[in-house]
């Protein structure tokens, strides 16, 4: 237990060469090229890593808490597993990344890209995630418990038992989305959310009247 909680508070050497379990926690890591990068279990807790692009990386079981991902890219990048609690992103790009089982818990994200990728299994309660776009995302049995999800897309996305329980869904995108199967959705909230004749409801829910919203 000493060991663990030794390691934790040592000091990182951020001159370290990029690999598997590096530690960089706290490290300015900002404009690098890690793409295809192997990053499994690093430790980038704290980091500032804005503009760096972890395109097709390794970052399974990574620790990127409280992180900093200002347009940073990690297209087709492998985070399973990967801890993004209270991490800040603003215009940074996960397209067709594995974010499976990942932590996304209490993260505030501002007009983030997730199309296409896998967060089946994720947790993301109590998020900020002003105008993310998840357009054919699978979200297959996420929590997103108490996140606020304004004028965020998920346009086809797949959102088979995803929890959205006290969810904030103002002008909400949910066009051409299936959400027959999904947990926790009221009338209050889907009443607040946008959709379209192709939208499916879960059973007792109705379409609201102001549908479709038009362009935001």
């Amino acid at each position: 237990m000493l060991g663990s909680i030794l390691s934790q508070g040592a000091q990182a050497d951020c001159k370290d060469n990029p690999g598997p379990g590096i530690d960089w926690h706290g490290c300015n890591k900002q404009l690098l090229q890690l793409e295809n990068a192997d990053l499994a279990g690093a430790n980038f807790s704290g980091a500032f890593l804005s503009g760096t692009r972890f395109s097709g990386a390794k970052l399974d079981g990574a620790d990127l808490q409280m992180s900093e991902l200002v347009r940073t890219s990690f297209d087709n990048a492998d985070l399973s597993g990967a801890n993004l609690e209270k991490a800040l992103a603003a215009r940074a790009s996960f397209k067709s990344a594995l974010l499976k089982g990942a932590r996304l818990i209490k993260a505030e994200f501002q007009r983030v890209n997730f199309e296409g990728a896998d967060l089946s299994d994720s947790s993301i309660e109590e998020a900020e995630l002003m105008r993310n776009d998840f357009t054919s995302a699978n979200l297959a049995n996420a929590n997103l418990a108490g996140a606020t999800l304004a004028r965020t897309i998920f346009r086809g996305a797949t959102l088979t038992g995803a929890s959205f329980k006290r969810a904030y869904l103002y002008w909400a995108r949910f066009e051409d989305t299936d959400l027959t199967a999904v947990k926790d959705l009221t009338q209050a909230q889907l009443d607040m959310a946008c959709g379209d004749e192709r939208t499916k409801l879960p059973a007792g829910l109705t379409k609201p009247k102001n549908w479709p919203c038009g362009e935001d």
